[in-house]
C-alpha cells in the first residue's frame, strides 16, 4: 500500500469493485457482504474501516479476537464479528461466545462441541461448513465428496442450523472451478449463501454467486506476522 493511500481509501476501492463486479452479472450489490479480515492488525488499522462504515470482520484465531475485540464491540456494539480460521474442539466454547459466524465447521468432533456450547450458553451463531475443494492435505476443510453428507448430518444429528458453505481455494490454481463447486455442492445441501473469495479472487467471486467475500491485504495492507 502507498504511503499516500489511506487504509480508508483501500476500502473503499474494494467497494467498488465488489459493486462493479456484481452489476456485471446482474446481481445487486447488496447481495454480497464484504468481510474485512482484520487478523494481525490491531486497532489503528480497524478504527478507520469502522469509521467508513463497515460492519462485518473476519478473525482466523479465537485467541487473537478475544484480545482485540471485546473493547472495540463495546463502542460499535453493531460489528459482525466471523470466524473464517480453524477452530479447535478446545476453543469451541470461547468461539460461541465471542463469534456472530463460525464459518470453519468441519468435522463430527466440532459441530458436537458447537451443539453442546451454543445450548449451555444459549447463543446461536450462525454457522457455514468448510469445504476443502483442492482437497489438500495441509488444510482444513470437509472433503467435496463428504460435505453435502455433512451438512445433513449437521442439521438432523446435531441441531445444527447450517447456513452455507466456505472455500480457499489453493493458492497456485484458477479459482474459478472451486468456486462453481462449492455452488453445485449448496444446491445439493439446499444451502444459499457462499463465503468464497479473498483478496486476489474476490471479483471473480462475486461473478459466480458469492454471498461474502473475505477480503484483508487489499483493504489493510501486506500483514506483518513479525
Amino acid at each position: 500500500m502507498k504511503a499516500s493511500t489511506t487504509v480508508a481509501d483501500q476500502y473503499q476501492a474494494v467497494l467498488d469493485a465488489i459493486a462493479k463486479a456484481a452489476a456485471g452479472v446482474g446481481r445487486p450489490t447488496d447481495a454480497v457482504t464484504l468481510v474485512a479480515v482484520s487478523k494481525t492488525h490491531g486497532e489503528e488499522a480497524i478504527l478507520p474501516v469502522i469509521e467508513a462504515g463497515q460492519r462485518v470482520f473476519g478473525e482466523n484465531k479465537v485467541q487473537e479476537a478475544k484480545a482485540k475485540w471485546p473493547a472495540l464491540r463495546e463502542r460499535f456494539p453493531d460489528i459482525e464479528l466471523r470466524l473464517i480460521g480453524p477452530l479447535q474442539s478446545n476453543k469451541a466454547a470461547e468461539a460461541v461466545a465471542l463469534f456472530d459466524v463460525i464459518e470453519s465447521v468441519d468435522r463430527e468432533k466440532i459441530a458436537r462441541e458447537l451443539a453442546k456450547e451454543m445450548e449451555k450458553q444459549g447463543r446461536s451463531p450462525r454457522l457455514y461448513v468448510q469445504v476443502n475443494t483442492g482437497e489438500e492435505p495441509q488444510k482444513a476443510g470437509i472433503m467435496p465428496t463428504e460435505a453435502v453428507a455433512f451438512v445433513k448430518r449437521c442439521q438432523t444429528e446435531h441441531g445444527l442450523a447450517i447456513e452455507g458453505l466456505m472455500c480457499i481455494p489453493p493458492a497456485d490454481e484458477n479459482p474459478g472451478p472451486h468456486f462453481a463447486l462449492l455452488k453445485k455442492l449448496a444446491g445439493e445441501a439446499g444451502l444459499e449463501k457462499l463465503s468464497m473469495g479473498m483478496s486476489g479472487d474476490f471479483e471473480t467471486a462475486v461473478e459466480m454467486g458469492a454471498t461474502s467475500v473475505r477480503v484483508g491485504s487489499a483493504i489493510f495492507g501486506a500483514r506483518d506476522y513479525g
